[in-house]
């Protein structure tokens, strides 16, 4: 392991082979940093936080911090960041605060500088957030999301996968998996077609997705009597159909057609 000099590290921080600590970063007494993980410069690590094998961590960054959130009274609560992802410059990452009491974010995520992950919210794999995203407390990201900048998104709030929010939207409810959101309030557009393409979805997946959209958007149902013509449809009874019904069914805030 690397440590510069002017870093200052708690002697009961765990520390894994590999890890270098650039310049006056500060780590806490419960951090544990895993192998290969670069810090680059003036980063605060605190808590109960869990790095990642090799994860990229830019200046300026604040990650374990306490909860905003006026109901913590100090209890152990933890942040749990997976393996390969980027956290880039001025990105905070708050612990988890009462009830679930973790903060969590998946493998090679990419988190660019400015974001912001709130208490118990819960990043899946290979999400991105681009700059200047702000998410609320209990907020959910599936695997393969992407948010657009300065995206702003309500507590509690769940994105489906392989999801996309447009720069600039607020998001106060629950984006479907595949789909395409802008705007504020955010609303449905579509399908998110070229990441659909780009992560090697079949042409027989992505028309079979077009089709269930075109249920939930450009007809006069409502969205019960739309998941029900889906589900009777040719379409039902693939994965990705089915996963798209049962993410819509229990959606707690409803979606944001």
């Amino acid at each position: 392991m690397e440590i510069h000099k002017t870093a200052i590290v708690h002697s009961k921080a765990q520390i894994e082979e590999g890890v270098k600590v650039g310049p006056y970063c500060v780590i806490g007494e419960h951090v544990r940093i895993r192998k290969g993980a670069i810090l680059e410069a003036h980063i605060f690590l605190n808590g109960w936080t869990d790095i990642g094998e090799n994860c990229h961590i830019y200046p300026f960054a604040t990650l374990g911090t306490e909860p905003q959130d006026i109901k913590y009274q100090g209890e152990e609560s933890k942040l749990i960041i997976g393996q390969g992802t980027i956290i880039r410059e001025s990105v905070t990452l708050n612990r988890g605060s009462q009830g679930q009491r973790v903060t969590q974010v998946g493998t090679d995520c990419m988190l660019m500088a400015y974001s912001h992950v709130a208490h118990d919210c819960k990043l899946g794999n290979e999400v991105i957030l681009a700059n200047g995203v702000a998410m609320a407390g209990h907020v959910i990201i599936d695997d393969f999301a992407v948010i657009g900048g300065l995206s702003c998104i309500h507590q509690f709030t769940r994105i489906g996968e392989y999801a996309f929010v447009g720069g600039a939207s607020a998001v106060s409810k629950d984006v479907p998996p595949y789909g395409m959101a802008v705007g504020n309030r955010a609303k449905l557009f579509g399908i998110n077609l070229i990441g659909l393409q780009r992560r090697g979805f079949s042409t027989e997946s992505i028309n079979k997705i077009k089709k269930a959209y075109r249920q939930l958007l450009a007809s006069d149902l409502n969205v019960s009597q739309a998941v029900k013509k889906i589900q009777d449809s040719s379409e039902g009874g693939s994965a990705e159909i089915d996963h798209l019904i049962d993410f819509i069914k229990k959606s707690s805030r409803g979606i944001c057609v």
